[in-house]
């Protein structure tokens, strides 16, 4: 992939359709090249002397990609992935069941999985390829005499141009340990070389996984530098801000270790896209326009059903739906051409034609208009309503859209401002208001990029957008009380305080397609669902616990010394003498033996008189010592006092 796309979002860019959300999918194209050499098929010891598992890196690679498979299935069911070996001793390059592509072939390139949507079938064969089980074992023999690089990057070359020739966004990852593999022949380097080009210029994008082995370290210096382009293809000249170097993290003689490095790094290219909008104009002034791209970088995941399957016949079949719009009094099948949309005003409908309907949608042709700029001090941050949109250069409608991109991404970032634009995403989307706002890379600790640089801009809330937050009368707890609840919140944080939401999946999601994949694949049905969400109980209690009984020490405390700071109120006053002397010596029994017990007493007390449904028979007193001790307001009436009493057990 181009260090100048955003590689944490696939690069974007692809075929697109629009799926049944209404947002554009993109679709990808990844080949997966891997060296099947000897030392690529030599089990590697696991460096852990707990562990005395021992994995090939080639079979890592395969297993990697048979994850891949599996997940691309569920979140980009429109991708397509095919598995190139290199270095066998066989060669095979067309699909036995459709010879399409003639008596074409390649010396030790056998062409195991055809770039296509991947199926049920052909993720069962990978795993058996990846577990070496059954025939599988006869595809793994490496070849005796040196593979031709010019000849690996040719017949992915004729992959790609017949398979996926509309795609943009169509990628070759190589996995291999060898890093010099021609030596110092220079015609065959120059072949590659020359191959190498053809890729990019085709739009090909190639990706190196490079492998150690335990005598040395990979280098790229050596060959690929040669054939991994830096640089976008559609605009060679773009500023070096958007071509940093990515850090490649190069797996030890760890076959454990290989396999979750190729993992973690396929799966950072594997975030589901989604295009909101392409190549829309971004107007910085008059006559000074660039095209960019938008797209949602985060949205909900939810299971979608694409289709209707019919089980009614012989095999499983996909059902074609079909609407028929009818007539309540005749039933008679209704046109499209006889229905007309009308909205209610009052007692009255009022009817547009379709005509009129889109021209009162219509503010304009889609559009990022700046206005102005301010200081992004002066957006708040209550103003963040909506989520954002990351717009991205697009080279297609404007030549040198990434170098103005670029200029303006830096200059806002540099100075801390924002820009003010009048936003319109979609034909007949309604405008906005927007702050458009620079946003730097971010990567992990391993180099993996987690955001990629560009834009967002962030939909303003107009004033009926904006509520306001509702008067409450709580009391603040004490400060000693606040200091303690401090300690426990300090042992509960996650690592470096940052929290990651993509270590903590759906659980009712991921069981769903756990589910589906499991009858594709012919697997056992799991037990139970995975769920990561769950807290770590005894984690918490071991560092933690000390600290929450000490916080619920202080409570009582502070709730014995507010008992006693508390005004004991009368009513005595505002009665009689008759009245006052007939409830000092008359009281009952019951009722005095509740208010000795203390708080006990007061909440059976009460329990008892909800349960009986005459909370309002008890007094202010005993209503509010109640209210105190579960840390509700005593402000108001009795009535409201009452009120707050019932919300508490309908609560429970």
């Amino acid at each position: 992939m181009a260090d100048d796309a955003p590689r944490g979002d696939d690069s974007f860019e692809g075929e697109e359709e629009i799926d049944e959300t209404g947002y554009k999918s993109v679709k990808d194209a990844v080949l997966f090249a891997i060296d099947v050499s000897d030392s690529m098929l030599t089990p590697r010891p696991s460096s852990d002397p707990k562990k005395s598992v021992k994995e090939s890196p080639a079979s890592a690679a395969l297993k990697s990609a048979y994850h891949l498979m599996q997940q691309r299935i569920i979140s980009n069911p429109r991708d397509m992935i095919g598995v190139l070996l290199y270095g066998t001793q066989d060669s095979k390059f067309y699909n036995e069941d459709e010879n399409s592509r003639g008596d074409l072939s390649y010396p030790h390139c056998y062409l195991f999985t055809d770039l296509d949507v991947p199926s049920a079938d052909e993720v069962k064969g990978l795993r058996a390829l990846a577990e070496d089980e059954g025939e599988s074992r006869d595809i793994l023999v490496p070849s005796k005499e040196p593979v031709s690089m010019a000849n690996v990057l040719f017949c992915a070359n004729q992959i790609f141009t017949s398979k996926a020739p509309n795609f943009t966004s169509r990628r070759l990852f190589i996995v291999t340990d060898n890093d010099n593999p021609h030596g110092e022949n220079k015609s065959l380097r120059s072949a590659a070389t020359v191959r190498a080009k053809d890729l990019y210029d085709l739009g090909v994008v190639i990706e190196l996984f490079p492998i150690s082995r335990p005598e040395y370290e990979f280098d790229t210096s050596k060959f690929y530098d040669d054939i991994i382009y830096k640089a976008t293809p559609t605009d060679p000249d773009a500023p070096a801000y958007f071509q940093s170097e990515r850090k490649v993290s190069t797996a030890t003689g760890d076959g454990i270790s290989l396999l979750n490095s190729l993992l973690s790094s396929v799966n950072s290219k594997s975030v589901p896209r989604r295009a909101l909008f392409s190549n829309v104009t971004l107007e910085l002034g008059p006559e000074f326009k660039i095209s960019v791209n938008g797209y949602l970088l985060f949205k909900r995941q939810e299971p979608a059903r694409s289709c209707y399957v019919w089980l009614g016949g012989e095999k499983p079949q996909i059902a074609k739906g079909v609407t028929t719009l009818t007539a309540d009094d005749t039933a008679r099948a209704v046109e499209k051409g006889e229905i007309r949309k009308a909205y209610k005003f009052g007692d009255e409908q009022i009817s547009f034609t379709p005509e009129e309907q889109q021209s009162l949608r219509n503010f304009g042709d889609p559009v990022i208009r700046i206005i102005g700029f301010k200081p992004i001090t002066a957006l708040p941050f209550w103003a963040n309503l909506k989520h954002p949109t990351f717009i991205y250069p697009s080279e297609e409608t404007y030549i040198g859209s990434t170098r103005v991109f670029s200029a303006l991404h830096q200059k806002l970032f540099k100075d801390s401002k924002m820009a003010l634009v009048w936003f319109i995403a979609r034909k007949n989307a309604a405008p906005v208001l927007a702050a458009m706002i620079a946003g730097p890379e971010k990567t992990d600790d391993q180099g993996t990029q987690k955001f990629p640089p560009g834009m967002w801009i962030l939909p303003l809330p107009f004033a009926d957008d904006v509520r306001q937050n509702p008067e409450t009368s709580l009391n603040v707890a004490p400060e000693p009380l606040i200091d303690r609840m401090r300690e426990v919140v300090q042992q509960l944080q996650l690592p470096k305080a940052v929290y990651d939401p993509t270590k903590y999946p759906n659980p009712s999601l991921q069981w769903h397609y756990r589910i589906l994949q499991a009858l594709a694949l012919d697997e056992d049905l799991p037990e139970q669902p995975e769920d990561k969400t769950v807290p770590k109980y005894r984690q918490i209690d071991k560092r933690a616990g000390e600290y929450v009984l000490a916080w619920s020490d202080e409570l009582e405390s502070q709730y014995n010394k507010i008992s006693a700071e508390a005004p004991k109120t009368s009513t005595l006053a505002k009665r009689g003498p008759r009245d006052r002397a007939a409830e000092e010596g008359a009281s009952k029994p019951a009722k005095r033996v509740k208010a000795e017990a203390g708080f006990g007493g007061v909440e059976d007390e009460v329990r008892l008189q909800y349960e009986k449904g005459a909370i309002s028979k008890l007094t202010l007193l005993v209503l509010k010592e109640f209210l105190v001790s579960h840390g509700r307001s005593t402000a108001g009436k009795k009535a409201d006092l009452v009120e707050r009493v019932e919300e508490f057990f309908e609560q429970k």
